[in-house]
Protein backbone atom coordinates (compact mmCIF):
# COMPACT_ATOMS: atom_id res chain seq x y z
CA UNK A 1 0.00 0.00 0.00
CA UNK A 2 1.11 3.49 -0.81
CA UNK A 3 1.12 6.10 1.98
CA UNK A 4 -0.41 9.46 0.90
CA UNK A 5 1.06 10.99 4.00
CA UNK A 6 4.73 11.22 3.73
CA UNK A 7 5.96 13.30 6.87
CA UNK A 8 8.97 15.21 4.61
CA UNK A 9 6.89 18.53 5.25
CA UNK A 10 5.89 18.74 8.65
CA UNK A 11 8.62 21.33 9.28
CA UNK A 12 6.93 23.63 6.33
CA UNK A 13 9.28 22.84 3.19
CA UNK A 14 8.67 20.76 0.50
CA UNK A 15 10.58 19.12 -2.29
CA UNK A 16 10.50 20.93 -5.61
CA UNK A 17 11.10 18.35 -8.81
CA UNK A 18 14.78 17.59 -9.05
CA UNK A 19 14.68 17.46 -5.06
CA UNK A 20 15.61 20.92 -4.10
CA UNK A 21 13.77 21.92 -0.86
CA UNK A 22 11.71 25.25 -0.22
CA UNK A 23 9.59 26.68 2.63
CA UNK A 24 6.07 25.96 1.24
CA UNK A 25 5.46 29.28 0.83
CA UNK A 26 8.37 29.77 -1.11
CA UNK A 27 7.39 32.35 -4.26
CA UNK A 28 7.37 28.98 -6.45
CA UNK A 29 5.33 26.91 -4.22
CA UNK A 30 2.60 30.17 -4.19
CA UNK A 31 2.45 29.64 -8.35
CA UNK A 32 2.45 26.19 -8.90
CA UNK A 33 -0.54 26.01 -5.40
CA UNK A 34 -2.19 28.86 -7.17
CA UNK A 35 -2.24 27.14 -10.72
CA UNK A 36 -3.51 23.71 -8.60
CA UNK A 37 -6.42 25.71 -7.00
CA UNK A 38 -7.03 26.62 -10.44
CA UNK A 39 -7.01 23.69 -12.07
CA UNK A 40 -9.42 22.14 -8.90
CA UNK A 41 -12.01 25.18 -9.78
CA UNK A 42 -12.08 24.06 -13.56
CA UNK A 43 -13.06 20.54 -12.04
CA UNK A 44 -16.19 22.22 -10.40
CA UNK A 45 -16.85 24.03 -13.52
CA UNK A 46 -16.86 20.56 -15.47
CA UNK A 47 -19.28 19.10 -12.79
CA UNK A 48 -21.21 21.52 -14.01
CA UNK A 49 -20.70 21.78 -17.67
CA UNK A 50 -23.70 19.66 -19.98
CA UNK A 51 -22.06 21.10 -23.01
CA UNK A 52 -19.90 18.65 -24.76
CA UNK A 53 -17.60 20.66 -26.73
CA UNK A 54 -16.87 23.13 -23.82
CA UNK A 55 -16.63 19.99 -21.59
CA UNK A 56 -13.81 18.71 -23.77
CA UNK A 57 -11.88 22.09 -23.86
CA UNK A 58 -12.46 22.25 -20.03
CA UNK A 59 -10.82 18.82 -20.11
CA UNK A 60 -7.72 19.63 -22.32
CA UNK A 61 -6.89 22.92 -19.97
CA UNK A 62 -6.71 20.98 -16.91
CA UNK A 63 -4.44 19.10 -18.71
CA UNK A 64 -2.37 21.77 -19.69
CA UNK A 65 -2.41 23.28 -16.10
CA UNK A 66 -1.07 20.17 -14.30
CA UNK A 67 1.54 20.68 -17.55
CA UNK A 68 2.39 24.20 -16.51
CA UNK A 69 2.68 23.17 -12.62
CA UNK A 70 5.31 20.75 -13.46
CA UNK A 71 6.73 23.31 -15.26
CA UNK A 72 6.66 26.51 -12.21
CA UNK A 73 7.87 23.15 -9.96
CA UNK A 74 11.03 22.55 -11.98
CA UNK A 75 13.34 25.50 -11.42
CA UNK A 76 16.27 23.60 -13.23
CA UNK A 77 16.97 25.88 -15.88
CA UNK A 78 18.20 23.60 -19.76
CA UNK A 79 16.69 20.36 -20.80
CA UNK A 80 15.97 19.15 -17.07
CA UNK A 81 13.64 22.43 -16.57
CA UNK A 82 12.38 22.35 -20.06
CA UNK A 83 8.87 24.08 -20.58
CA UNK A 84 5.96 21.62 -21.43
CA UNK A 85 3.38 24.78 -22.10
CA UNK A 86 4.67 26.94 -24.92
CA UNK A 87 3.11 29.52 -27.34
CA UNK A 88 0.92 26.81 -29.51
CA UNK A 89 -0.77 26.82 -26.08
CA UNK A 90 -1.52 30.59 -25.87
CA UNK A 91 -2.34 29.90 -29.90
CA UNK A 92 -4.91 27.77 -29.43
CA UNK A 93 -6.48 29.54 -26.30
CA UNK A 94 -6.49 32.60 -29.10
CA UNK A 95 -8.48 30.72 -31.64
CA UNK A 96 -11.08 29.85 -29.23
CA UNK A 97 -11.81 32.91 -27.62
CA UNK A 98 -11.96 34.46 -30.84
CA UNK A 99 -14.72 32.00 -31.56
CA UNK A 100 -16.49 32.27 -28.63
CA UNK A 101 -16.60 35.79 -29.21
CA UNK A 102 -18.27 35.26 -32.39
CA UNK A 103 -21.16 33.71 -30.84
CA UNK A 104 -21.73 35.89 -28.39
CA UNK A 105 -23.71 39.51 -28.57
CA UNK A 106 -20.84 42.65 -28.53
CA UNK A 107 -19.89 43.61 -25.15
CA UNK A 108 -20.59 47.04 -24.35
CA UNK A 109 -21.71 47.17 -20.87
CA UNK A 110 -19.13 45.24 -17.83
CA UNK A 111 -20.10 42.22 -17.09
CA UNK A 112 -20.83 40.73 -13.18
CA UNK A 113 -20.36 37.15 -12.92
CA UNK A 114 -23.38 35.04 -12.60
CA UNK A 115 -26.14 33.89 -15.34
CA UNK A 116 -25.99 30.05 -15.00
CA UNK A 117 -23.94 27.83 -12.56
CA UNK A 118 -21.39 27.46 -15.25
CA UNK A 119 -20.94 30.72 -16.74
CA UNK A 120 -20.84 31.31 -12.48
CA UNK A 121 -18.22 28.84 -12.17
CA UNK A 122 -15.91 30.00 -15.23
CA UNK A 123 -15.84 33.65 -13.72
CA UNK A 124 -14.59 32.30 -10.53
CA UNK A 125 -12.02 30.08 -12.52
CA UNK A 126 -11.47 33.15 -13.96
CA UNK A 127 -10.54 35.00 -10.87
CA UNK A 128 -8.12 32.53 -10.02
CA UNK A 129 -6.78 32.42 -13.46
CA UNK A 130 -5.90 35.95 -12.48
CA UNK A 131 -4.06 35.59 -9.34
CA UNK A 132 -2.35 32.81 -10.57
CA UNK A 133 -0.97 35.23 -13.23
CA UNK A 134 0.47 37.14 -10.70
CA UNK A 135 1.88 35.03 -8.48
CA UNK A 136 3.97 33.79 -11.28
CA UNK A 137 4.92 37.49 -12.58
CA UNK A 138 6.54 37.37 -8.98
CA UNK A 139 8.04 33.93 -9.28
CA UNK A 140 9.33 35.80 -12.67
CA UNK A 141 11.24 38.59 -10.23
CA UNK A 142 13.73 35.52 -8.51
CA UNK A 143 13.43 32.86 -10.02
CA UNK A 144 13.06 31.22 -13.65
CA UNK A 145 9.63 31.16 -15.20
CA UNK A 146 8.57 28.97 -18.56
CA UNK A 147 8.41 31.98 -21.40
CA UNK A 148 4.86 31.23 -22.00
CA UNK A 149 3.08 30.59 -18.54
CA UNK A 150 2.51 34.25 -17.60
CA UNK A 151 0.93 34.82 -21.59
CA UNK A 152 -0.46 31.18 -21.02
CA UNK A 153 -2.60 32.31 -17.70
CA UNK A 154 -3.22 36.22 -19.30
CA UNK A 155 -5.13 34.15 -21.83
CA UNK A 156 -6.85 31.75 -19.88
CA UNK A 157 -9.00 34.31 -17.97
CA UNK A 158 -9.13 35.54 -20.78
CA UNK A 159 -10.83 32.55 -22.39
CA UNK A 160 -12.40 32.00 -19.05
CA UNK A 161 -14.54 35.59 -19.42
CA UNK A 162 -15.43 34.82 -22.87
CA UNK A 163 -16.31 31.16 -22.36
CA UNK A 164 -18.61 32.26 -19.53
CA UNK A 165 -20.35 34.47 -21.82
CA UNK A 166 -20.94 31.81 -24.12
CA UNK A 167 -22.13 29.19 -21.25
CA UNK A 168 -24.47 31.94 -20.87
CA UNK A 169 -25.92 32.65 -24.34
CA UNK A 170 -25.63 28.78 -25.32
CA UNK A 171 -28.17 28.41 -21.79
CA UNK A 172 -30.86 31.36 -23.24
CA UNK A 173 -29.50 33.30 -19.66
CA UNK A 174 -29.48 36.89 -19.94
CA UNK A 175 -25.72 38.44 -18.41
CA UNK A 176 -26.41 40.50 -15.43
CA UNK A 177 -24.33 43.62 -16.41
CA UNK A 178 -23.19 46.29 -13.75
CA UNK A 179 -25.40 49.13 -13.15
CA UNK A 180 -23.42 51.99 -12.05
CA UNK A 181 -24.70 53.94 -8.90
CA UNK A 182 -26.08 57.26 -9.72
CA UNK A 183 -23.29 60.31 -9.38
CA UNK A 184 -22.84 60.80 -6.20
CA UNK A 185 -23.81 57.55 -4.76
CA UNK A 186 -20.81 55.24 -3.41
CA UNK A 187 -20.30 52.68 -6.58
CA UNK A 188 -17.21 51.60 -8.17
CA UNK A 189 -15.46 48.46 -9.46
CA UNK A 190 -12.90 46.71 -11.16
CA UNK A 191 -11.43 43.47 -12.52
CA UNK A 192 -12.52 42.89 -15.86
CA UNK A 193 -10.35 45.67 -17.09
CA UNK A 194 -6.97 43.74 -16.70
CA UNK A 195 -5.21 43.24 -19.87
Amino acid sequence: MVRIYTRTGDRGDTALLGGARVAKDDARVEAYGTVDELNAVLGLARAACRDAGLGRQLARIQQELFELGADLADPRPGPGGGSRVGEGHVEALEREIDAFTAEVPPLNRFVLPGGTELAARLHLARTVARRAERRVVTLARSGAVPPAAVRYLNRLSDWLFAAARAANHRAGSPEVVWEPAPSGEAGGGAGQGEA
